[in-house]
């Protein structure tokens, strides 16, 4: 918490320095868990059910300045902003998807399949991921088959994670599913054209940042939401703020092919 603090004042700093705000482009935000205990956890990956309502509050109130999408290849038309929930949590349909529909903001989930093929907690089953796709303004993506980091297996695995699971999810839902976010953001070239090889066309990174027009759709960043983010942090990840965070990450869209 206390280096989140450090950070979140860092932040306040760089917002003296940057330009004029928003800009055209999209910025998905990436939650995970809500309201789920996540014991031994120490990334502040599941956010608490009353946060993450006062977030959506918060967002719902932004209608004048950004248009709600789905997660997607960026236009050039106005600032959106897209919502996105990695691995797969059960309260994502009991506690963020009720939310979300009553406000009509879209979003999408992406699963691990081998997780909701056991159907063990805290991850949905083959019942709930269903559930999950029929609700309106809800889509379904792929977030590996084991969620194993993609860029350190061969290249048989790395066909079998990513175009296995986007048949398990298929089969399962009657849906296409063509969208990946690549678990612990782990992707470079070689990664990014399998991905593309196994049929999908959009891609979540794990690197902070705005998505211009032009930006490879399977290599689009997004901004993650930890549990510590009250509403200031939100806002200023929204607008861009916390994009410093983003050396976590090197940019596979810049590397060579």
């Amino acid at each position: 918490m206390s280096l989140h603090r450090l950070y979140r004042g860092f932040s306040r700093l760089c917002g003296l320095a940057q330009g004029p705000l928003p800009k055209p482009g999209l910025r998905a935000l990436l939650y995970h868990a809500v309201g789920t205990p996540l014991p031994g956890e120490p990334c502040g990956t599941s956010i608490s059910a009353g946060l993450f309502a006062r977030h959506i509050e918060h967002l719902d109130s932004l209608r004048n300045v950004f248009k709600f999408r789905h997660f997607a290849a960026p236009g050039s038309d106005s600032p959106c902003l897209a919502l996105t929930f990695d691995d797969g949590y059960r309260d994502v349909l009991a506690a963020a998807a009720p939310l979300l529909a009553v406000r009509g903001i879209p979003f999408t989930m992406f699963v691990v399949s081998d997780f909701i093929l056991r159907g063990a907690a805290p991850y949905l089953d083959e019942a709930g991921l269903k559930e999950l796709a029929r609700l309106s303004g809800a889509r379904i993506g792929s977030h590996g088959k084991t969620h194993r980091p993609l860029t350190a297996l061969g290249d048989a695995e790395l066909r079998e994670e990513l175009a296995g699971s986007r048949k398990f999810l298929e089969d399962l839902l009657g849906l296409p599913v063509t969208s990946i976010s690549y678990p612990y953001g782990s992707v470079d070239r070689r990664v990014r054209d399998a991905a593309q090889e196994a049929g999908y066309v959009l891609g979540g990174t794990s690197r902070y940042g705005l998505n211009l027009p032009g930006r490879d759709p399977l290599l689009l960043c997004r901004t993650e939401i930890v549990a510590w983010d009250e509403i200031e942090d939100l806002e200023l990840k929204v607008k861009g703020r916390w994009d410093w965070y983003r050396f976590r990450h090197p940019d596979p869209a810049a590397q060579n092919r």
